[in-house]
């Protein structure tokens, strides 16, 4: 499977992590993973097949996916060819009109984001020649709905420290940091990022404790979870278990026969 990256715009830099793409080779089939819940959002664009869900039904040809609540699994696929727009956490509302809490776990159509013209765009996209060509379309589609003024300056900034250190950020200490009561950051944060800071918070660092699992494999569970703030194992798999439904060791066991969206970080 042939994989690239590529940077946005410098002007999208504050709101989109990356580009990626993954390419199949003909006749080569690769096993998709388990998402599990996080703070990520991804838009995928395909030109070749979508992805298929476990149970078998298609998503759309182009869509979002923002796994918060419970686990997405996706089906192994021999036809796998798209490139995924990476959106920062907090960020989303500089692009997308539409709350995200109301988008929360679905595998919304792009057309749900950006209205039919996007349909159009995903068509320019799909018959692009090569993955440069793609990205120039995605940059200037983007820069041209790039609207900061729609942002919470404030919860953007409150999303900035729980995601740097979500271990030893109090919620108290951040909304007297932001000059704000804790009802009120409460509230705006909910609006913004349908979910309660304390839940971000818990999903945050989650993410970075599967990521690190997936990254760093060699590195015992334990000391995996430790370094992420969990107290012990026994804390660390009732976490794991409640956001997953599995535990921690058949998941990194069940992972290994798996791709997975996992990236280390751009300097």
């Amino acid at each position: 499977m042939q994989t690239q990256m590529a940077r946005p715009h410098p002007a999208l830099r504050p709101y989109i992590d990356r580009y990626w793409s993954w390419e199949a080779a003909p006749g080569e089939r690769i096993a998709l993973p388990r998402l599990l819940p996080g703070t990520g959002t991804e838009v995928f664009l395909h030109h070749r097949q979508p992805f298929r869900s476990e149970n078998g039904a298609a998503l759309p040809a182009a869509h979002m996916l923002c796994v918060r609540l419970q686990p997405y699994a996706l089906a192994s696929t021999d036809d796998i060819g798209f490139t995924a727009i990476r959106i920062r956490a907090g960020r989303w509302g500089a692009l997308v009109r539409e709350s995200i809490g109301r988008l929360l776990d679905t595998q919304a159509p792009i057309d749900a984001l950006w209205g039919r013209e996007a349909l159009g765009w995903h068509e320019q996209v799909a018959q692009a020649a090569d993955f440069s060509q793609r990205v120039a379309l995605i940059d200037a589609f983007l820069l041209a709905r790039l609207a900061p003024v729609r942002a919470d300056a404030q919860v953007t900034a409150a999303v900035a420290a729980l995601y740097a250190a979500p271990h030893t950020t109090s919620i108290d200490a951040l909304a007297a940091r932001l000059q704000l009561g804790r009802r009120q950051l409460e509230r705006r944060f909910l609006a913004v990022e349908g979910l309660a800071p304390v839940a971000f918070r818990r999903l945050v660092r989650f993410q970075h404790t599967v990521r690190a699992l997936h990254l760093q494999p060699q590195l015992p569970l334990l000391d995996t979870a430790l370094a992420h703030g969990y107290y012990d194992q026994p804390q660390f798999n009732r976490e794991f278990r409640s956001l997953t439904g599995q535990s921690p060791l058949r998941y990194r066991r069940d992972a290994q026969t798996k791709t997975h969206f996992y990236k280390t970080s751009l300097a």
